[in-house]
């Protein structure tokens, strides 16, 4: 693996401390005179800080209070450091738990997450040698928009796959000889599928990398290797959120992600108690950029599942290390007859069969009581046997349809396949 550049500059974890509580000062006193919504939620703090410790006085900023305030200050909120003639860029959050939530860029703070999103690109090993395929749209949702700026700034031919099928994106990334794919693993997966109906064999493409984004699936093990045997290709995961930065990156191990901690800093939290989850235990992911003063995010509750580890990963990336990536999301999590679901667990099984070509998770109501059952495009029938590996592996009877091809949607970004038909009573 190639080591992202600047990890050089912090020889000692106490080094790298130092420079974030600096970093951080930074950014809390910036934010307490010049930007109006943390103007309020700082006004009782003093500052600086000199302490990592000392956040615990510093409240969480929550994605409702945004919206909450984009809804009372119509139509940007009052998240924003600067004049709006100061901003250059516009995006949305995908809307996927409500309203998409606005996020405006300077032209400062769009060039920090093209930093953030080319450290990503450095980790997969990605030079000015390859050529990058982008296969989405551009359009209002950030999406890989700061990675097609990322690949500019290291000199990398990028390949846009805007407007087009997967048919026609497909035979433009094998005329062009494209090096890297640049997609949803969901999209990954449906690209390989649509290959496999009109005879393309990928294997022997000139794809070697793929770098996914945008859903947990990068880092759940079946699903990645499921990419990494379609494609012949290594896959590389990807985290980050509209209204955070991109924020994490998985590395030639494969096996969790890294946190970019010369932008952002960490916390792990206990999402019922909010304080800090022991090393080994699963908690809530909080960040806090550290170099968008354009649009600040000070202790922000992801809503991100992860692992709390305190090994390093064997790769030789010291910035901490989440083993399994994001596990799932707070929201994303049902509790069926008494066992937590998190769709993402769901996955890790289906995917283990690639006899699989797409599912959907449907949570019901039958008798008054929570139910949760999978359909399935397959191959063959492998539904009692999936079924059996639900009931072994998640400790719950799981039903399993069977149904026919090409009736489940496909997704060319952030998929959807959960719905949700409780009931609930009122």
């Amino acid at each position: 693996m190639t080591i992202p550049s600047n990890l050089k500059v912090y020889e000692t974890e106490a080094a790298l401390q130092d420079y974030q509580l600096q970093k951080l000062n930074q950014m809390l006193i910036f934010a307490s005179q010049f930007n109006e919504f943390y103007k309020e939620k700082l006004k009782n703090i003093r500052l600086p800080i000199h302490s990592k410790e000392d956040l615990s006085a510093i409240p969480f900023t929550l994605k409702s209070e945004l919206a909450n305030d984009q809804k009372q200050y119509p139509p940007f909120g009052k998240n924003h450091s600067y004049p709006e003639t100061s901003y250059i860029r516009y995006h949305q959050t995908s809307g996927t738990s409500g309203k998409p939530l606005k996020v405006l860029d300077t032209e400062d703070s769009w060039n920090w997450w093209a930093d953030c999103w080319l450290e990503v690109l450095k980790s997969s090993g990605t030079t000015k040698n390859d050529r990058l395929y982008l296969a989405f749209s551009f359009g209002p949702f950030i999406g890989f928009w700061a990675a097609y700026e990322a690949a500019k700034k290291a000199g990398t031919l990028v390949i846009p796959g805007g407007s087009m099928s997967s048919h026609e994106r497909l035979n433009s990334m094998l005329d062009n000889e494209a090096t890297i794919l640049l997609c949803t693993p969901s999209y990954a997966l449906h690209l390989a599928e649509v290959a496999e109906e009109i005879g393309i064999d990928l294997r022997l493409s000139s794809i070697r990398t793929i770098i996914t984004a945008g859903e947990p699936g990068g880092s759940v093990p079946s699903t990645r290797q499921q990419i990494e045997n379609l494609w012949g290709a290594t896959p590389y995961d990807h985290v980050g959120m509209t209204e955070i930065g991109a924020y994490g990156y998985s590395c030639s191990e494969q096996t969790g992600i890294h946190v970019n901690e010369s932008q952002f800093l960490i916390e792990i939290i206990d999402p019922e108690t909010l304080q800090p989850t022991e090393p080994g235990k699963r908690g809530e992911l909080v960040l806090t950029n550290l170099g968008r003063y354009g649009y600040p995010l000070i202790r922000y509750r992801t809503g991100d599942m992860v692992n709390n580890s305190t090994e390093l990963c064997v790769c030789g990336n010291p910035y901490k290390f989440l083993p399994g990536g994001i596990i799932g999301r707070t929201d994303d999590m049902v509790i069926i007859r008494g066992v937590n679901i998190f769709p993402s667990s769901l996955e890790a099984i289906i995917r283990e069969f690639p006899e699989i070509k797409e599912f959907r998770i449907i949570y019901y109501t039958e008798k008054e009581m929570d139910q949760v059952k999978v359909q399935i495009e397959a191959s063959v029938d492998i539904a009692s046997v999936l079924s059996t590996r639900f009931r072994e592996r998640v400790g719950l009877r799981i039903k399993v349809e069977n149904v026919d091809a090409r009736l489940l949607p496909r997704f060319t970004m952030k998929a959807r396949r959960v719905l949700d038909e409780r009931v609930t009573n009122v």
